[in-house]
């Protein structure tokens, strides 16, 4: 990364930065497509098996990734000081946090994943392939939050175009050992959605090799030596990317809880209604890839230009950005309102199926576009180190505001599941707003704060 002067200049570079992010997040996501569409291929109850235990799953991987990804303005930050020499020793905490955090995701499964399938109504078959499903996928879990940590110091070094090579990687590896593992193909074993469990561990374990060789074979990353020296488990390191960390990790996992628990309260309905629910969250979540792509790009680009005191240009990238996500957003709604019926036959082959995926789009156009203000936002307070807030945003406008009213309408009118998602699209509606709030008196304190500093400088 370099400074710019001229608002082509931060273009350039926001597109630069950008990019191999957006292609990055595709791809992951493009990974849950398949798992899905692959599964839903070999059977409903597979589907809805799949559908479940990656309800359960995703949230505490993304929240958990948050805080790791915590580092990301941590390092950027520093090269934007140019204190690269205390890199090597930040990524190496965060290798300890991940390892602290891998150990209590395995113990807590352990012990409450049972008790939390049989305490939903479930069909057996259902429920048998969400626990197998879980289960295969946390013998990948320590090599995805290690590959975590490695990739928010890959992307704060604005080499985003390394994680954007190793994801493409992991994509045919993925959906490869998927054809072979849920179908049975060339005399593997036929596991139907299962199989999506186990690719999913082994594909972790190939992206998180292929980030090791990167982390010493290229440059900058051999330069700065990263994980070249040993450092023992640092308390108070630790305790300043929590500080970060946990706070995105908690905004994150607020906002992805939300719809996992709107799919687990719809869990009274039939196996088609879940099924269907879980397909439009799945093409949902795949156009979300957008603004958090932008978020992503905004912590970095904010926390560089914030820790170098260029003020103006961080307000600068934080405009193209908050603009771009919703110029996108805008168009992504055209697709789902003119292209729904084709995207709903991504996912089943059955017309009643395809039916409700159709409905569920509908609503999801309007959520998006309250995506694309309020994710972006929270990257830009990420560059600025300004987490605490957002965290607290997310959790009101989501479980205080838009849980309790997606509920009332479901269980208390006549919308049915669709009340659920009134429900959402109200929460996050709100959030934006108050995320944007937000904003706007972080932008003013911090020019305020430079000011005062530079008088009496």
């Amino acid at each position: 990364m370099k400074p710019t002067t001229s608002l082509g200049q931060k273009s350039i570079q926001f597109l630069h930065i950008l990019f191999p992010i957006l292609v990055t997040q595709i791809a992951l996501s493009a990974i849950a497509f398949f798992d899905m569409n692959m599964s839903g291929k070999f059977g409903t109850a597979d589907l809805a098996g799949v559908a479940i235990g990656t309800s359960l799953w995703i949230p505490v991987q993304t929240g958990l990734n948050g805080i790791l990804i915590g580092l990301t303005p941590i390092v950027s930050q520093l090269i934007g000081k140019k204190r690269e020499g205390e890199v090597a020793y930040k990524v190496m905490q965060g290798i300890w946090l991940s390892l602290i955090v891998s150990a209590l995701v395995l113990v807590l499964g352990v012990l409450s994943l049972g008790p939390i399938l049989n305490y939903m109504s479930l069909e057996p078959a259902v429920r048998t392939i969400a626990f197998r499903f879980l289960a295969a996928i946390s013998f990948g879990i320590i090599p995805l939050f290690g590959y975590t940590v490695l990739r928010s110091c890959i992307d704060a070094t604005g080499q985003t175009r390394v994680s954007m090579f190793i994801t493409l990687i992991a994509l045919p590896v993925n959906v490869g050992l998927n054809y072979l593992l849920i179908f049975g193909n060339f005399g593997f074993p036929r596991l139907g959605g299962v199989g999506a469990g186990v690719a999913s561990a082994i594909t972790y374990w190939v992206i998180f090799s292929v980030a090791l060789l990167f982390i010493y074979r290229a440059e900058p990353f051999k330069s700065l030596r990263i994980l070249r020296k040993f450092h023992s488990l640092s308390p108070a390191a630790i305790k300043e990317q929590l500080v970060i960390g946990v706070p995105i990790g908690f905004s994150i996992f607020f906002e992805t809880a939300v719809f996992s628990t709107v799919t687990l309260l719809m869990s009274r309905f039939d196996t088609m209604t879940i099924a269907a629910h879980q397909a439009a969250i799945n093409f949902a979540s795949t156009l979300y890839m957008i603004p958090l792509s932008i978020c992503m790009s905004l912590t970095i680009l904010v926390g560089f230009e914030a820790g170098s005191g260029r003020l103006k240009d961080a307000r600068q990238y934080s405009v193209l950005g908050i603009s771009s996500a919703a110029a996108m957003s805008l168009a992504t709604a055209m697709v789902l309102l003119f292209a729904g019926r084709h995207v709903a036959g991504l996912y089943s082959t059955d017309p009643e199926v395809i039916g409700l995926i159709r409905h569920f789009l509908i609503f999801a156009i309007f959520f998006q576009i309250s995506d694309a203000i309020a994710t972006p936002i929270q990257g830009v307070l990420r560059g600025y180190k300004d987490v605490n807030p957002a965290f607290i945003i997310c959790f009101v406008a989501y479980w205080i505001i838009g849980l309790p009213v997606g509920y009332v309408l479901a269980e208390y009118t006549d919308l049915g599941a669709y009340g659920y998602w009134i429900g959402l699209i109200t929460g996050l509606a709100i959030g934006a707003i108050l995320l944007l709030s937000r904003l706007v008196k972080v932008q003013r304190r911090f020019t305020a704060e430079y000011t005062t500093f530079k008088a009496e400088g």
